[in-house]
């Protein structure tokens, strides 16, 4: 492995995921709702994304490019709609007395809390198993976590233009379909993903640590505050997309 193009892919995958964008905004503010895995989870589906556009742009598929491209004004509408959409659902996100979480810190992330306890042997004759009810309780905390993968995963790819940036990117480091260099390539497009990894990572971690020091009220308050930022995002994508049009 070329340790210096890797180190490049990491910069690059970092640099892309730093800019404070609606991603950014769910993210801090699952963090602080939910727990740092779902802050977490959630960068990782944006991450997930860049990969994909990078791996595209790497190998030159030119016809998935292509098609993206031409179809970029109704991938930006539906981004803009379910920008919308998103940003309504936070508003209106109800705040626990207790923000639900992950407080257990040998794991080093939150684990959803069970739903019921184990209840004693009814009296029928047979001992039932205690654990019997865990996989329920477990399975809501499983279907938010890949809500919010997949959620931060398509909003990441109505943006088909990153695939241009990657090429232009990609070439002008020397590697890609145009060098004929794909093992660079994939090693380049392996450190997108983890740099954009990594920041997701720094900051879930850090946006948690300031996790117990929020109240409901002021949840309340990140929720407002995130949900209108959204809404905003979601009206500039559809303002733009009427300029493109017009």
């Amino acid at each position: 492995m070329d340790l210096s193009v890797f180190g490049r892919g990491l910069a690059l995958g970092f640099a892309i995921a730093a800019p404070v964008g609606p991603i950014g905004v769910l993210v801090i503010r699952r963090t602080l709702a939910e727990g740092r895995l779902a802050g977490l989870v959630s960068g990782l589906g944006a991450a997930t994304a860049d990969g994909i556009y990078g791996f595209i742009a790497a190998f030159g598929l030119t016809f998935i490019a292509t098609l993206l491209i031409s179809q970029q004004n109704w991938i930006r509408l539906l981004g803009g709609l379910f920008l919308l959409y998103l940003g309504v659902k936070t508003l209106r996100a109800p705040v626990a007395e207790r923000p639900a979480g992950f407080d257990v810190a040998k794991a080093g992330f939150d684990m959803p809390q069970t739903a019921t306890q184990p209840t004693a042997s009814q009296p029928t004759g047979f001992d039932t198993p205690q654990t019997a009810t865990q996989p329920t309780a477990a399975q809501p905390a499983k279907d938010r976590l890949l809500g919010n993968y997949g959620s931060t995963f398509a909003l990441t790819l109505t943006n088909p233009m990153t695939i241009l940036s990657f090429a232009a990117v990609f070439a002008g480091l020397g590697v890609g379909a145009a060098s004929g260099d794909y093992v660079s390539a994939a090693v380049l497009v392996l450190g997108v993903f983890l740099g954009s990894a990594l920041w997701w990572l720094a900051l879930s971690t850090v946006v948690s640590l300031l996790r117990s020091r929020v109240s409901p009220r002021g949840l309340l308050w990140v929720n407002r505050i995130s949900g209108l930022i959204i809404l905003g995002f979601g009206l500039a994508a559809l303002a733009s997309l009427r300029s493109l049009l017009g």
